[in-house]
């Protein structure tokens, strides 16, 4: 199903750039096609076989499906190429569809950040893990769910895509720092806690690998320690953000500036005082 799924996706994209604009391979359509890549790695290579053996394999699995993934696919910039596919109407109907009450809620940097900190947190501490481990319907959900609430937090914290509402890159940068923490403090529990889904892993009767403790604990630091490394490169890409946004307000401001009347600007400090206008102004 998750094969299906990243065909069915790949193949979209790749219909709507073609007919939005002359086939190349810009750095977006590259990104995107490396988000395919990693999600097809996370779920048909030899770490979704171990996923479900070990803790620590799961847990690069879902720090691949949540957090990496979804950046590089949302780095592609899907909904520009989708809006560049479809003609006038169509394209009156997305911004209609984008700017709409519910839609602005739920594709919100507030709303996606709350829902991007608090679904691992949902999936380890909840009768979720253990049902999302193997090969059946939830395990299946759970790997199309996790990447596309990554996709929402990305799209929602990017804005490099047409949003219902732009932000200032300085909100996205203090939610990372929140996230951080939140992370951090998930990662705490999973390494002191108690083991998760004990039984479960009691029962694969491996004779190999590490003990079920140092299991978690690399899994912890796998979501905590790497997930920070990982997230280095949508730091850099705020930060990037950052300076256009900067470089435009000064823009900006100088135009303001510039557009001035004459008289104001070349006046002599002096006359802006009444007193001493009247004292010297003759």
């Amino acid at each position: 199903m998750s094969g299906l799924t990243i065909l069915l996706v790949g193949a979209c994209y790749c219909w709507c750039h073609r007919r939005g604009r002359e086939v190349d391979w810009s750095p977006q359509v590259w990104s995107f096609v490396a988000g395919l890549v990693l999600w097809a790695l996370a779920t048909l290579s030899p770490i979704a076989v171990y996923a479900s053996v070990f803790f620590w394999t799961r847990a690069l699995q879902v720090l691949l499906l949540l957090f990496v993934v979804p950046f590089f696919l949302a780095m592609g910039k899907p909904v520009t190429t989708l809006r560049a596919a479809l003609g006038e109407q169509g394209r009156r109907r997305l911004d209609g569809v984008l700017t709409s009450g519910p839609v602005r809620l739920a594709l919100s940097p507030l709303f996606t950040s709350v829902l991007m900190l608090g679904t691992p947190w949902l999936l380890y501490l909840t009768p979720w893990y253990l049902a999302s481990l193997g090969t059946g319907p939830v395990a299946t959900l759970t790997r199309i769910v996790l990447p596309v609430v990554g996709f929402c937090y990305f799209y929602a914290r990017l804005q490099s895509d047409p949003v219902p509402r732009r932000y200032s890159p300085y909100l996205s940068i203090g939610i990372s720092v929140v996230e951080t923490l939140g992370d951090g403090l998930l990662g705490l529990v999973l390494w002191l806690g108690p083991l998760i889904a004990y039984d479960y892993y009691a029962a694969q009767h491996h004779t190999w690998g590490p003990s079920p403790r140092t299991d978690q604990s690399i899994g912890a630091g796998i979501l905590w320690v790497l997930g920070d490394v990982v997230g280095l490169p949508f730091l850099m890409v705020l930060m990037r953000s950052l300076g256009v946004h900067e470089r435009a307000k000064a823009k900006e401001a100088d135009a303001i500036e510039d557009e001035a009347p004459e008289s104001e600007s070349s006046a002599l400090w002096w006359e802006a005082d009444p007193q001493l206008r009247q004292r010297f102004g003759g």
